[in-house]
């Protein structure tokens, strides 16, 4: 992986940060993007002081026109790239499904589904060049229902299906698609939803998991490297739980 160039989105904090400082580990050259400036920022200053070369680009997923920027400025920079790790997403409103606002609905499905979406379609054909690899970043919830969250079920269920398709549509070209599945792991977007700040909701969330504690960031990184590497040569159209044991359970 080292002097390739991998594209991580939702870099500021949580699983895309430690998938970026991950890359560049492996002395990959690493380009990060994201709504959150401060957090951007915070992110490319840690994989500059690894002494990694880094790109960070203000931008959302959910905007054609910024996509399209980021891509043409990866290229710009680095000539190339051969991994992205799709990432970006939110959590959205908590109701059950009659009580669902629409313009809730429609903000989830069009970040988690249509932006990952977008970022496939524009990092595809720099992709196919270098015979790289994209790893989606779905969840448990793309796997099993959740009460309550039905437009993050529905999108991260629909994120997989889309995985599917793509492994499929370009495989003979040499890219490998796949998805990492995610049980909770402990982010900013776990208290955004007030998750671990409550400590009932904390151990009825923890007692899902087999493994009897929530997931860390940097163990989904793992999965994204390996879904990445040649060590998963023969491996596309997977989905991979890194869960703890949420979904057997």
């Amino acid at each position: 992986m080292k002097d390739k160039v991998a594209l991580i989105t939702g870099g500021a904090a949580g699983i895309g940060r430690a998938t970026a400082i991950r890359f560049a580990e492996e002395g990959t050259r690493v380009v990060i993007c994201d709504i959150d400036n401060s957090g951007l920022k915070e992110t490319e200053e840690l994989i500059k002081k690894m002494g990694a070369e880094v790109l960070s680009l203000k931008g959302s997923i959910s905007d054609s026109t910024d996509v399209q920027k980021i891509i043409k400025e990866t290229i710009n920079k680095f000539g190339r790239l051969d991994y992205a790790c799709n990432n970006a997403g939110i959590e959205g409103a908590s109701a059950y499904t009659a009580d669902y606002e629409e313009q809730d609905w429609d903000r989830v499905l069009n970040i988690n589904l249509r932006g990952q979406w977008l970022c496939m379609k524009y990092e595809l054909p720099e992709i196919i060049k270098s015979g790289g690899a994209i790893v989606n970043v779905s969840s448990i919830l793309g796997r099993v229902g959740f009460a309550g969250a039905p437009a993050y079920t529905a999108a991260k269920h629909g994120l997989i299906g889309l995985t599917e398709a793509a492994a499929l549509e370009y495989a003979e070209q040499g890219v490998r698609i796949n998805a990492v599945c995610p049980g909770f792991i402990d982010t900013p977007m776990l208290e955004r939803a007030g998750i671990t700040t409550d400590k009932d909701i904390m151990d009825g969330i923890i007692a899902m998991h087999p493994i009897g504690r929530l997931g860390r960031s940097k163990e989904i990184a793992e999965a994204v490297i390996w879904l990445c590497s040649e060590k998963s040569s023969f491996v596309t159209g997977h989905s991979l739980l890194v869960d703890g044991g949420y979904v057997i359970r």
